[in-house]
């Protein structure tokens, strides 16, 4: 890697982070406004369409707002913790994202350029320790409010983080099993060199991660913490103004996270798809886009309009997936929380347990076998996977995991129908 002097090392991370926490702020307050349009489209409505072309500066007018309300303070509220709750909520929210890779390597005249804040030798571990202490400031704000609802909403999503971060941790084992590297920006490489992202080969895990997600980000349907039809509106009812705005915009960048996420660990990243003109990553402290049937490195030639076409593959995926979360929320209803706790606990738990033993051992006999690490390996991972996510999808659908309350029970039948015969 590059290695500047201290002058500008110290400029170019500062750079790096005030870029990278604009954009990111931007995006978390114009989530807000494609969340309110696209439930529009789907409800046949015409959604925020007043304040500025199209309603583009509804983001604006809602944040001068919140920032112009009155705040308020329930009198029987712990001052102290009650202040401390929004501010642990938001802090793991904005910081996780510094350990995402966004884009080839930039050439600058002064060196090369790493597009992530802080390529830091234990990524995936930062995040899962960062992204975890989220729930601190929903437990705090919860019980300092002295409120009912506020405490139960605080209970809810402690337990469901706890139940949930197990799944997530343990559908990044496959990740880091083919990886080898917790570092994120070699995982980038590493889908490179298989010439398959991980989606593939890893299809269950994919799934398995998506669906924590979910839980851990509190989107429907796993949006217990805030149930309004039981809880009014959770964690966060006695805040006002921007303390209530800084929970949601601790939502919105959690979900901002796991969608980058989910596309650098499963979808090849900022990697531009059918194309070898990105391939680049670091070996021995060089630079190299490969290696020649002798074995020898091949040096790799940033430019950049592969760092702006890497830049543009990575937002798109990255958007996809923030377009799945909006999706998802005004479609599917909201689970039971005994459902919740039981799809957690009892499905996926056991059935990761399950797959990282069938990864693992698939990768032994391929590598006993003496199948390089390429196109090869991964088809037959890929092929491994795929019958492992029909067999769970098979097991898991037809109402035999999650059953509603209507289901008939075996060898049993309902009052009306005892009473009726």
């Amino acid at each position: 890697m590059n290695h500047f002097s201290t002058f500008w090392f110290v400029v170019i991370g500062a750079i790096k982070v005030l870029a990278v926490f604009t954009v990111l702020m931007v995006v978390v307050a114009y989530m807000t406004f494609a969340e309110r349009r696209v439930s529009a489209f789907i409800q046949d409505r015409l959604g925020p369409n007043r304040v500025g072309p199209q309603g583009l500066l509804q983001p604006i007018a809602d944040g001068i707002k919140n920032i112009l309300k009155e705040e308020t303070m329930p009198a029987t509220a712990s001052k102290f913790y009650f202040l401390l709750g929004p501010a642990l909520a938001i802090t793991p929210a904005l910081v996780t994202f510094a350990v995402i890779p966004f884009a080839a390597p930039l050439p600058t005249p002064w060196g090369t350029v790493d597009m992530i804040v802080a390529d830091v030798p234990i990524g995936v571990l930062y995040i899962l320790a960062l992204s975890s202490l989220g729930v601190y400031g929903l437990v705090l704000g919860g019980w300092a409010s002295n409120n009912k609802y506020a405490f139960l909403g605080g209970l809810r999503a402690s337990a469901q983080m706890v139940s949930y971060e197990v799944a997530l941790g343990l559908s990044l084992v496959a990740v880091l099993l083919l990886s080898g590297n917790v570092t994120l920006t070699e995982v980038v490489a590493k889908q490179q060199a298989l010439e398959f992202w991980f989606v593939f080969p890893l299809s269950l895990a994919f799934i398995f991660f998506m669906v924590s997600a979910f839980a851990e980000t509190n989107r429907l349907p796993f949006d217990m913490p805030e149930a309004e039809s039981e809880l009014v509106t959770g964690y966060h009812t006695e805040y006002s103004a921007m303390k209530f705005s800084m929970f949601f915009i601790a939502e919105y960048a959690h979900v901002v996270t796991a969608s980058a996420l989910m596309a650098t660990l499963f979808f090849g990243g900022w990697d531009v798809p059918f194309w070898t003109g990105d391939d680049m990553f670091y070996h021995q402290g060089a630079l190299i886009r490969g290696f020649d049937a002798a074995g020898a490195p091949i040096p790799a030639t940033p430019t950049v309009l592969v760092t702006l076409l890497t830049l543009a593959s990575f937002c798109a995926k990255t958007a996809f997936f923030l377009l799945l979360f909006i999706w998802v929320r005004w479609t599917l209803p909201r689970f039971r929380y005994d459902q919740v706790m039981h799809l957690g606990w009892k499905v996926l738990l056991p059935a990761a347990l399950i797959y990282i033993m069938l990864v693992a051992g698939t990768m032994l006999v391929l590598d006993q076998l003496g199948v390089p690490f390429g196109f090869r390996y991964g088809l037959a991972l890929t092929g491994v996977s795929g019958l492992a996510t029909l067999a769970f999808l098979f097991v898991a659908d037809r109402d035999r995991i999650i059953g509603g309350a209507h289901k008939k029970r075996a060898g049993r039948r309902l009052p009306a129908e005892t009473s009726a015969s």
